[in-house]
């Protein structure tokens, strides 16, 4: 894939990054024009990288995960126009993101690069991009609970975060993105299982990525349970969702990191 294709991707995203300056243009025909650009540079690269073969390096699934949050926060604003003061924080993470996308493709090694995946693989790989992207949503609007508390406590919200969601706006959309993300979670755990099921014939196999998904549901279960019976919210919660997410990070990307970065040729 050539450089130019890399570069033009990583600058669809500099529009919402920008957006972070301005934060009355958060909103409205701005937001949907960069959220437009930074979808089609990161879909159109996605779409191009796959095109006839399945390729599992980091770069590749750090480019999906872009394109996938970026679907996830575009549903999101439709639902919930507020939530896209939301780009003030989320433009700037993609686009570091991205960069590290750019720095870390390179052409799979010989015997790496295989045939797309089958229908049900396709679907389990859907499944697990979607829920990273949940939560990488949910973790945004935790750091927004997070910054606007602070900002409140010390009487400034000058700048950017003057942009941001209401603090009651973005706890209550952590939550939401967290019970959506348990689902996916779990069906996607159960896919997984199936999978390995008619692949080696056990339902799982305890490697790292397995153990970290199972824990990160479970900590998402406690996290809602917290929140609906003891009223769990705010920088707590933020917390919490934070932890979700690292985990989650760990288990997806993290595996695929360590293998190009430390077990790479």
């Amino acid at each position: 894939m050539s450089l130019a294709l890399n570069l033009s991707a990583l600058a669809s995203l500099v529009p919402a990054a920008l957006l972070a300056l301005r934060p009355d243009s958060s909103t409205g025909p701005r937001l949907w024009a960069a959220v437009l650009i930074a979808g089609a540079g990161t879909i159109g690269w996605s779409v191009n990288r796959l095109l006839g073969h399945w390729d599992p390096g980091l770069g590749t699934a750090l480019w999906i995960s872009v394109a996938a949050t970026l679907v996830v926060y575009a549903v999101t604003v439709l639902v919930r126009p507020w939530a896209g003061r939301l780009i003030c924080l989320l433009g700037p993470y993609l686009l570091l993101v991205a960069v590290l996308a750019t720095a870390t493709t390179r052409p799979a090694p010989a015997g790496i690069v295989g045939t797309l995946p089958s229908a049900w693989v396709v679907i389990h790989i859907l499944v697990s991009l979607a829920t990273y992207a949940l939560a990488t949503l949910a973790a945004v609007a935790g750091l927004s609970v997070t910054l606007k508390e602070a900002a409140l406590k010390a009487k400034n919200e000058d700048g950017w975060r003057a942009g941001l969601p209401a603090v009651a706006d973005s706890d209550r959309l952590q939550f939401q993105l967290l019970l959506l993300a348990l689902v996916v979670l779990g069906f996607g755990i159960a896919s997984g299982a199936v999978l390995e099921l008619s692949e080696t014939g056990r339902p799982l196999i305890l490697d790292h990525k397995t153990v970290l998904s199972v824990v990160a549901f479970v900590l998402v279960a406690t996290v809602l349970v917290l929140h609906a019976r003891y009223g769990l919210r705010g920088r707590r919660a933020a917390r919490a969702v934070l932890v979700v997410y690292l985990l989650l990070t760990l288990a997806y990307p993290g595996v695929k990191a360590v293998h190009a970065l430390l077990l790479g040729p």
